[in-house]
């Protein structure tokens, strides 16, 4: 009989109102489930790898209730981890109803009372930073050459990301030159690509439009838009790295970094 958990993450950095992912935990807790509350799912596949490995070889299914699947799958490949098994249900986008009746209805969970578990990253620090879908990534270098904080290596035209931690809050700049969208910052407020939606594609007319003069025009303007839209996140980019250079120089920031070998403040 494969046995089953959920994984909830509270998301320190509140990509979802406080009322909402209330909401969603009161619904988990009525569920007949074993239910792990994360209290931060980026920081804890830095310096919770322990409890991630645990629960990969624990359960045949884990349903993680989360930000974009595509942001979780990533976070836990850049990290040298796996859960197998592992579905997502993306509380950015879908509504507390729907997750409801997913959990319900599409994986069969009975109504019950959760057993539950808290598990801390046992960082200090927001663990805020970038990661990479590598399928995607091209190599060029760009955001190695942007990030003024060592955030990146680039050694032999391959990208990884080595400190984690020397990442500045809030500033995405690098992740507005990427020119193939590879960059994702999970603990970004606003939704889109860069936050770990699925990068879109570009309109197909499929046999509406037959006029090739109409459809070159069209194509010569979307290119026009998207050249000025790159031209704004540019220029979004530099002021948010501007940004992230005051806040660094001011003797009331908060310290960036953190140790990675502190335990954690409780166990699961």
């Amino acid at each position: 009989m494969s046995k089953s958990c959920i994984l909830f993450c509270k998301c320190g950095a509140g990509v979802i109102s406080l009322e909402k992912s209330q909401q969603i935990k009161s619904i988990i807790e009525t569920i007949d489930a074993e239910l792990y509350q994360l209290d931060d799912f980026c920081g804890i596949v830095l310096n919770r790898k322990d409890f991630i490995r645990a629960v990969d070889l624990k359960y045949d299914r884990k349903i993680m209730v989360a930000c974009y699947p595509r942001a979780i799958k990533n976070l836990l490949a850049q990290n040298d981890l796996e859960l197998s098994g592992l579905e997502v249900l993306n509380f950015r986008d879908l509504s507390i109803s729907v997750i409801e009746s997913k959990l319900r209805n599409d994986f069969s969970f009975a109504e019950g009372k959760a057993t539950e578990t808290s598990v801390d990253s046992g960082l200090d620090v927001p663990a805020w930073y970038p990661v990479i879908d590598q399928p995607l990534c091209i190599d060029c270098g760009k955001c190695f050459k942007f990030c003024l904080f060592g955030v990146y290596s680039f050694a032999n035209k391959q990208l990884k990301v080595v400190n984690s931690l020397g990442c500045k809050n809030n500033c995405p700049a690098c992740g507005r030159n990427c020119p193939t969208s590879a960059i994702i910052f999970p603990r970004l407020k606003e939704n889109g690509v860069l936050a770990g939606a699925e990068p879109g594609t570009e309109l197909q007319y499929k046999g509406i439009v037959t006029d090739k003069n109409l459809i070159s025009t069209l194509n010569q303007r979307s290119a026009l838009r998207r050249n000025i839209f790159r031209a704004g996140l540019i220029e979004q980019a530099e002021a948010e790295r501007r940004k992230a250079l005051v806040e660094l120089a001011s003797p009331k920031s908060p310290p960036q970094g953190g140790d990675l070998e502190k335990p954690a403040t409780r166990n699961s």
